[in-house]
């Protein structure tokens, strides 16, 4: 453990997200540099696409729900930051699940072309090495944490695992053996609930050709 901080110590300040120190709040450069230090991330989302597999116009359609509304320079600064995040997925130096909710898949965020975009996008990714794409219907049985959206980042020890919760103010964060192990269970209980991979997929081009349908 002594070894991995002292790695975390001579790596800090070296990473990309410093370049936006000036521009965004200290919750999107901590995500950042959490998921820069990551050996392996997992994610569970329940109202919107993993961040690190959004579209460009998906993502800027989530920034502009921002309540009070953002300015125009601050969403285009938001979403540069999002897309630059996934390089660390896209190298595959850092495999990473994502576990999403059907509600996920089905709202909207922008134009429905948007949401297509996204799916057919979210159906490209998840044929990529080292990234893994479940899906969890309405039909499955709900489980502890339904209804957050969650990142475990695993940490190169399990005692620096991190636990990132997405809230309307920002993120939170977690790391106490407690919350670890709650956090453990849930995506344990993730991953015999969801849907295997090409199951997966096939859920996912059924909502994508029902959007194509209702708004041909």
């Amino acid at each position: 453990m002594i070894d991995a901080l002292a790695a975390i110590i001579t790596e800090r300040g070296k990473g990309w997200w410093e370049e936006y120190s000036e521009v965004l709040t200290s919750d999107y450069l901590e995500v950042a540099e959490i998921e820069g230090h990551a050996e392996k991330l997992s994610m569970c989302t329940t109202t919107y696409i993993p961040g690190p597999l959004q579209t460009a116009s998906y993502a800027s359609a989530v920034f502009k729900r921002i309540y009070p509304p953002l300015p125009r320079k601050d969403v285009d600064i938001r979403t540069a930051f999002r897309i630059q995040r996934q390089q660390v997925i896209r190298s595959g130096r850092t495999p990473f699940r994502a576990f999403i909710h059907e509600a996920a898949l089905r709202m909207q965020f922008g134009w429905p072309k948007v949401l297509v975009d996204q799916l057919d996008a979210l159906l490209e990714d998840s044929q990529q090495p080292g990234i893994s794409v479940r899906v969890v219907p309405f039909a499955v049985d709900t489980f502890p944490g339904a209804g957050e959206n969650l990142t475990f980042a695993e940490g190169s020890v399990p005692e620096l695992d991190t636990i990132q919760l997405d809230v309307s103010q920002g993120a939170l964060f977690f790391d106490s053996p407690a919350d670890l192990a709650r956090y453990r269970v849930i995506f344990a209980r993730l991953d015999t609930t969801a849907l295997p991979e090409d199951g997966s997929r096939n859920f996912i081009r059924s909502i994508k050709k029902e959007l194509e349908d209702t708004y041909a």
